[in-house]
C-alpha cells in the first residue's frame, strides 16, 4: 500500500468535472488520494454536493455559504443550513469566512453570514472550513468570540504570527497550489516553519493549480505535487508528511482513508 493522502478542500462537484468525474477520481486514487472533502459555496449547490458525495463514498460533504457568493445568499439560508446539517450530518460547516479582496465587499453582510455559520458549527460541534482573503486578522478577531470552535483556514495566506495565534486557538491551516510557485517566498518560508501537526493538504480543485499545471484545470490527482513541494521546503520525507497530514485530517474532521 502506497502513501494515503487526504484532499481536505476540493470542489469536485464543479461543472468542469461533469464530463470526466469518474476518471478524475480514478486518477486521484492512482496518486494516493484516498478521501476528499467538498465544501459547498451556496444553497443552490448543496443538493449537487450531496449527489456527488452519495455517489462516491470516499468523498465527504461540508455545507456552507461562501463569502464571495454573497449576492446569492439570503438570511433564510442560515435556517435552511441548520436543517441540512441536522439531516445530512456533514463533517464540517463551510466554506464560510470573509473575503475583502473582491471589489467593493459588503463587510457587514459577510460578517453576519460568517457569524451565523460559526454559531451553527458550535451548536452541532462541527469544525469550520474558513476562507480568509485579505481578512485573516478580522477572521481571528471574530473567532475569539466563539471559544471552543475549531477548524481550518484553507489556502492560508496570513503571517507566521497570525498562524501561531490560530494554532493556539485550535485551528489548522491547509495549503495547495500556491506553495509550488517559486516567487511565493513568504508562503514557502511559512510552510517550512509551521509545526507539522497544524498542516493539512488541499488542491482547491478546479482552482489554484500548482505551477506545473498553471492555466489548466486543477484536480485532486495533483495533491502529490503539493506533498513533494512541502517535503522539499521542510526537508522532511514525503512519507512522514503524508502520514502526519492524514492524521491531522482525521483528528479535525473524523475522516479516515477507507
Amino acid at each position: 500500500m502506497g502513501m494515503q493522502l487526504i484532499d481536505t478542500h476540493c470542489h469536485f462537484d464543479d461543472n468542469s468535472f461533469d464530463s470526466d468525474r469518474t476518471q478524475a477520481l480514478a486518477r486521484a486514487h492512482s496518486a494516493g488520494v484516498c478521501a476528499q472533502i467538498i465544501p459547498a459555496i451556496a444553497r443552490s449547490w448543496w443538493p449537487r454536493v450531496k449527489a456527488v458525495c452519495d455517489r462516491y463514498p470516499e468523498i465527504y460533504p461540508a455545507y456552507g455559504l461562501h463569502p464571495m457568493y454573497l449576492s446569492e445568499h439570503k438570511l433564510d439560508d442560515l435556517r435552511e443550513l441548520a436543517d441540512w446539517i441536522e439531516r445530512e450530518k456533514p463533517l464540517a460547516v463551510g466554506e464560510c469566512g470573509l473575503d475583502f479582496y473582491i471589489d467593493d465587499p459588503d463587510k457587514q453582510a459577510q460578517q453576519r453570514f460568517f457569524e451565523g455559520q460559526l454559531e451553527l458549527a458550535l451548536h452541532y460541534r462541527l469544525p469550520v472550513i474558513i476562507h480568509a482573503r485579505r481578512a485573516v486578522e478580522e477572521v481571528i478577531n471574530t473567532l475569539r468570540n466563539y471559544p471552543g470552535i475549531r477548524g481550518v483556514l484553507h489556502s492560508y495566506s496570513g503571517s507566521q504570527v497570525q498562524a501561531e495565534r490560530l494554532i493556539e486557538m485550535g485551528f489548522m491551516m491547509s495549503f495547495g497550489g500556491p506553495i509550488t510557485y517559486a516567487r511565493a517566498n513568504r508562503l514557502r518560508q511559512l510552510v517550512a516553519d509551521l509545526p507539522l501537526d497544524s498542516i493539512l493538504l488541499e488542491t482547491d480543485a478546479p482552482d489554484q493549480p500548482d505551477s506545473s499545471h498553471r492555466g489548466e484545470r486543477n484536480e485532486p490527482a495533483y495533491l502529490g505535487l503539493i506533498l513533494s513541494t512541502l517535503s522539499e521546503l521542510r526537508g522532511e520525507p514525503e512519507t512522514l508528511i503524508a502520514e502526519a497530514t492524514s492524521a491531522n485530517a482525521q483528528r479535525l474532521f473524523g475522516i479516515a482513508c477507507p
